[in-house]
């Protein structure tokens, strides 16, 4: 199936996105792991597979409509601090949200339904699951103190 190039292009645009975000929710859940943070590693595991699903959706659409992924994740500077991590992971939350805004858009304005559909169930994903819980984090930090939070991300 040949599909509207400016849809396929904007996919590769948002597949290197969820790759960047599905390496960067890699390496966060694994410094979370060795600093013994278990339940941030537990969740942001959990994030990072499905940062792979959302790539590996993307991926198949993009094939399905003729074209060639574009396998490069975008740069990303993993975090240093459990604050900073968070609230880069949201930062990244935002971005993908603005991004698939603008691809439903495009794809509305081209007719491509099934690609849409496809855009707005990931849309839900990061609105609902991914930065909502970001976001309850980075409150609960501010209401309980980052050493009161910390103390509860251990086993």
């Amino acid at each position: 199936m040949q599909g509207n190039t400016q849809v396929i292009d904007y996919f590769r645009h948002l597949l290197r996105g969820e790759l960047a975000a599905r390496d960067q929710y890699f390496a966060h859940s694994r410094i979370y792991e060795d600093q013994g943070f278990t339940k941030l590693f537990t969740r942001l595991d959990h994030e990072m597979q499905e940062e792979t699903q959302h790539a590996d959706a993307l991926l198949r659409r993009i094939l399905m409509l003729g074209g060639r992924p574009d396998m490069r994740p975008n740069e990303f500077t993993p975090g240093e601090t459990v604050p900073e991590m968070l609230k880069k992971d949201l930062a990244t939350e935002y971005e993908v949200r603005a991004a698939l805004q603008q691809g439903i858009a495009l794809c509305e304005s081209v007719g491509d339904y099934v690609s849409r559909d496809l855009l707005l169930v990931q849309l839900r994903d990061t609105e609902e699951d991914h930065a909502y819980w970001l976001e309850k984090q980075l409150g609960l930090i501010d209401k309980v103190g980052l050493q009161n939070y910390l103390q509860s991300q251990t086993a």
